[in-house]
């Protein structure tokens, strides 16, 4: 029984995560969690500053297109 919930969770915490991923919200807890295992020597971003250059990332390439 333990083993189903901890499934259900893990399916429910992928779930979660592609759903955002497929409407462009980004993951900060993926970032930070890949920051800290290829770049401990620096610090991450801020929550704000992450999410300003996601959108920014997201957006540059409809600049000058009307859609």
């Amino acid at each position: 029984m333990r083993e189903l919930r901890r499934d259900l969770a893990q399916a429910g915490r992928y779930l979660t995560q592609s759903l955002r991923l497929m409407v462009g919200v980004p993951d900060y807890g993926s970032y930070l969690a890949h920051h800290q295992a290829t770049h401990p020597e620096r610090p991450p971003m801020s929550y704000e500053d992450f999410f300003r250059e996601r959108q920014a990332a997201r957006y540059a390439s409809r600049q000058g297109r009307c859609c």
